[in-house]
């Protein structure tokens, strides 16, 4: 295994534009072991430590990526822990929290711990596990307690794999009894359902990709998410709405900050960036669930994001293989990889002038480790891990099959340059991906999480 440098070693990162806590502002930055020992200018470190110089890029919190599908147990010729973590690493991801709809689903307390077990020493980045709710798990839910857990998945609609929970005595027992943060996927199967006998009534098995957010549609969007919201208020649990897709949804959420707030709302990378347009072009490559919409609702994402009633920013990542992806309509799975890109994405937002490069970290970094209490993350504070990315925003990153890194060895980006370029990323203090390669090492842990309703 190689190594980027000892990680009871010193580190310098000198000369470094520091995006945190809503400021950008030029520092040095000197790691000791695997934390953060001092941030100021003019910081001197012993003779023969490593030294980084960091001119011209920015230096920012690794981002914490609060919803992905890496696929293991079960599913691992899509894609792994190793390997997902690995690309991850590369993307300028840090720490990752995993979904519940693998096999064996995560969805006892013995499965969790398990699914720890396989993880352990074999990530780049630093993980955490949700529990999923089932209509049948209400015990081992009320059974679960705070740090076992990022969260507790609820699949309030049908998506890739079997965990819908629809049942309404369930939804309130689980909203009563949940003892950290609920964590919802919106939609609302019924409508879908009809949506897709329409869609079979006039296209047969054939139906266009085109055609996904009509049947994964506004109107199953809010009816689910409202539900969400109205269980959530009742029983005064902490609710997070994954991946919204519409503008009609945003009148959901508050503008406070999110300190203030037990409801909040997370945006992805692609609900950012794609819209129906390119179904054209891209077909089942960018099929995932909820739909990819409107240039519209992308707009109201987007100023969502921008006035506070979007507080996260996350991937969704969920790999297939190009194979299961090449079927028709009906048959292709939903779900892109996105890990390795999303940070460029939204570097990419920000030289536009849709979003700002503080608004960026504040919501991929700091955001989800307020959220979920991650212990001693998401932030660049002395003492704290030493979770760190350089990004270089005037070298462009043209992305072709040759340099992907999941396993499913594609992407909906290919052919596309973004702006910028993931220089560095270091995860407790190692060194893991550095001038386009990764170091090999698996520096990551377990995430601490500390937030109870």
């Amino acid at each position: 295994m190689q190594k980027g440098h000892d990680p009871l070693s010193s580190l310098l990162i000198t000369n470094a534009r520091l995006v945190n806590e809503g400021q950008v502002r030029d520092v040095d930055v000197l790691v000791e072991g695997a934390r953060i020992a001092r941030i100021g200018s003019g910081v001197t470190a012993p003779e023969g430590v490593d030294v980084i110089d960091a001119a011209g890029k920015y230096l920012m919190p690794g981002m914490i990526d609060d919803q992905v599908h890496f696929r293991e147990p079960g599913m691992t010729h899509k894609g792994d822990l190793a390997t997902e973590s690995a690309a991850a690493a590369a993307g300028g991801i840090t720490s990752f929290m995993d979904m519940p709809n693998v096999s064996p689903q995560t969805t006892t307390r013995q499965a969790l711990a398990d699914k720890y077990g396989i993880a352990e020493g074999r990530c780049t980045a630093n993980y955490g596990f949700y529990f999923g709710a089932t209509n049948g798990n209400i015990e081992e839910v009320k059974a679960l307690q705070v740090g076992e857990a990022c969260g507790i998945k609820a699949f309030m609609g049908a998506s890739t794999g079997d965990m819908l929970v629809d049942d309404p005595d369930v939804l309130e027992k689980l909203f009563e009894h949940a003892r950290v943060m609920v964590v919802t996927h919106c939609e609302h199967s019924p409508t879908i359902w009809e949506n897709e006998a329409k869609a079979r009534a006039e296209f047969g098995e054939d139906v266009p990709f085109a055609e996904h957010p009509n049947i994964r549609s506004a109107a199953a969007c809010i009816a689910s998410s409202k539900l969400a919201v109205d269980l959530a208020t009742r029983h005064d649990a902490l609710l997070h709405i994954l991946h919204l897709t519409t503008a009609i949804e945003m009148d959901l959420f508050s503008r406070a900050h999110r300190s203030e707030k037990r409801i909040t709302a997370e945006v992805c990378v692609h609900h950012l960036w794609f819209d129906e347009s390119r179904y054209e072009e891209l077909g089942s490559r960018i099929k995932c669930n909820p739909a990819i919409k409107s240039a519209r609702d992308r707009l109201a994402l987007l100023a969502a994001l921008n006035d506070g009633r979007i507080d996260v920013i996350a991937t969704d990542h969920a790999p297939h293989t190009a194979e299961e992806k090449s079927a028709s309509y009906f048959k292709a799975p939903a779900g892109l990889p996105l890990v390795q890109h999303a940070l460029l994405t939204l570097f990419d937002l920000v030289a536009d002038g849709q979003i700002s490069v503080e608004l960026l970290v504040d919501r991929a970094c700091h955001a989800p480790a307020d959220l979920f209490g991650v212990g001693q993350r998401g932030y660049v504070r002395e003492g704290w891990f030493a979770d760190l990315v350089l990004v270089d925003p005037g070298t462009p990153h043209a992305v072709s099959r040759s340099n992907l890194l999941s396993k499913c060895q594609w992407s909906p980006f290919e052919g596309h340059e973004f702006s910028a370029t993931i220089d560095t990323t270091i995860i407790n203090g190692e060194v893991v991906y550095r001038n386009g390669r990764l170091l090999g090492n698996t520096a990551g842990r377990r995430l601490e999480f500390s937030r109870a309703r």
